[in-house]
């Protein structure tokens, strides 16, 4: 079979939303709009993303359609029942969940953490609630310290939390309780990760999480895109949080990044590499730093700085590779509360070889990414619409 590219190169904008889907309201969305928001708020300069078709999906305020964009452009719904981290990169690998995670908007119930502080041994646990991570530091970080009873919370994904001074509780006796919880948490109560949260600091008024986050996920259904691509013997390289969202499956490196610099940087190193087949990598800050945190000047900023680092990223792409640019779920941060937003997310693709200019409209779901993937190298998921005919020359 011959490529019609020899690297695809997925980057999420983790987060980045554009406007609410139809069942939005049911969510307690309605009106929910990421990046028209942001775009709303000021204006944001994004020339770079701007040239390859964003304002072309759907009117942002400052940034008109442009009549070539060099890149093709369109939306994707987000098929699955969630709108948390996981569903929407499952999604992206041709997996739909017709039934959501768990979530645990009251605290964990009796059940859970009775059987957690017996069998981490424990003098019990703080919190229990659903909370931001860096303020229940604050809240509860030096009672921990006074108890060495660890913080459990949680937040409008389905996650189980456990934050812990690392001077009070040691990161391998942390990382030991994070599998003790992962291994209760099955069945009805299987939450789709469950995240060591390291602090150090004084007292509340400089605890500061450290980057010694570990995340413990659900592994994914055997048959999605990454091991696809890795038994047919091609590069699936992970970016940041990338392979821990796929429990590992599938990934043959796994590159470390905290933030968005980072991802950006390794990124370009993946793409100055001898590799074929897939650099997959997500941008943790827009969503972390900025969605959550409802900060909306925050992530217009990094949206700016990402698109001023976007040449790099294109300049360091190969004649044969292609660019994909998406999300995995909204997260708009002029929203009341901290979570995410069921929302469409954008679609743009960009290759020296690609067509410019396709309106790849809204796509049926995620996992046309996905399948476009699997076509381009030969391999077979279950769900997606390919869109590789309509990009390649």
């Amino acid at each position: 079979m011959t490529r019609k590219f020899n690297r695809i190169c997925l980057v999420v904008l983790d987060s980045a939303g554009i406007g609410e889907m139809p069942d939005a309201s049911s969510w307690g969305d309605a009106g929910a709009n990421t990046l028209g928001h942001i775009f709303e708020s000021r204006s944001v300069m994004v020339p770079n993303l701007q040239a390859i078709g964003l304002g072309n999906i759907t009117p942002l305020k400052g940034i008109p359609a442009v009549e070539n964009p060099t890149g093709s452009f369109g939306k994707c719904t987000l098929k699955s029942d969630g709108k948390d981290t996981t569903t929407g990169h499952w999604e992206m690998a041709g997996i739909i969940l017709k039934q959501g995670f768990p979530k645990f908007p009251e605290g964990f119930p009796p059940r859970i953490i009775d059987e957690f502080v017996k069998k981490a041994g424990v003098p019990g646990v703080l919190g229990n609630v659903p909370a931001s991570g860096t303020e229940i530091i604050k809240e509860l970080g030096e009672e921990h310290v006074r108890t060495g009873k660890p913080i459990v919370y949680t937040s409008a994904d389905s996650v189980f939390q456990i934050a812990a001074h690392e001077e009070v509780i040691p990161i391998d006796r942390l990382y030991e309780m994070c599998e003790i919880a992962r291994g209760i948490l099955h069945g009805k109560d299987e939450v789709a990760r469950v995240i060591a949260r390291p602090f150090l600091g004084h007292n509340a008024a400089d605890f500061k999480r450290t980057e010694n986050r570990h995340d413990y996920a659900v592994p994914p259904p055997a048959g999605n895109l990454l091991p696809r691509l890795k038994d047919a013997g091609l590069d699936v390289v992970c970016i940041g949080k990338i392979a821990s969202i796929y429990d590992g499956m599938g990934v043959t490196a796994d590159l470390t990044a905290k933030n968005n610099d980072q991802t950006i940087d390794q990124t370009i190193n993946a793409l100055n590499s001898d590799s074929r087949g897939l650099i997959f990598s997500n941008l943790v800050d827009f969503d972390m730093l900025y969605g959550h945190r409802r900060d909306t000047e925050g992530y217009a900023k990094a949206l700016e700085h990402f698109d001023q680092r976007l040449p790099e990223i294109i300049g360091a792409l190969g004649e044969s590779d292609l660019l994909i640019m998406t999300a995995d779920h909204g997260n708009d941060p002029t929203k009341e509360g901290s979570d995410h937003t069921r929302e469409y997310v954008p679609l743009l693709v960009y290759g020296k070889n690609a067509k410019g200019g396709i309106d790849l409209g809204t796509r049926q779901s995620l996992s046309d990414i996905g399948q476009t993937v699997a076509e381009n190298f030969g391999v077979e998921i279950a769900d997606g619409v390919s869109f590789l005919d309509d990009i390649s020359r």
